[in-house]
């Protein structure tokens, strides 16, 4: 499991084998061909070399090692990942927006939540 972290360099999530997970270990979205999706079949974004974009193609949080995006702040010391549930099957992808340098207006919390 990888630590996401969000524009201040907390930890938001994790993903895991393209399974986002919240910090209460719950399946949110899934990432396909770099889309993110929710497991009801809305399109939330992309992630791309890193760096979790919304539609419009603003950063809303970032991985460890991101690049191609605004200078990510330095990240806290991630919790213990948890154990993660098993997700559903992921629908199929819609295309993609061109990613920006700006970063989102949206929360973590409001970029899952469409």
């Amino acid at each position: 499991m990888e630590p996401i972290y969000d524009q201040q360099g907390e930890t938001v999530g994790w993903l895991n084998d393209s399974v986002i997970y919240d910090r209460a270990n719950k399946y949110r979205a899934f990432v396909q061909d770099g889309n993110i999706f929710t497991y009801k079949s809305k399109h939330l974004g992309t992630l791309n070399r890193g760096f979790f974009r919304d539609k419009k193609g603003n950063c809303i949080a970032f991985m460890k090692g991101a690049k191609g995006g605004p200078i990510p702040p330095i990240p806290e010391i991630s919790p213990i990942p948890p154990i993660p549930p098993i997700p559903p099957i992921p629908p199929i992808p819609p295309i993609a927006p061109i990613g920006s340098l700006n970063w989102s207006k949206l929360t973590w919390e409001g970029f899952l939540n469409g």
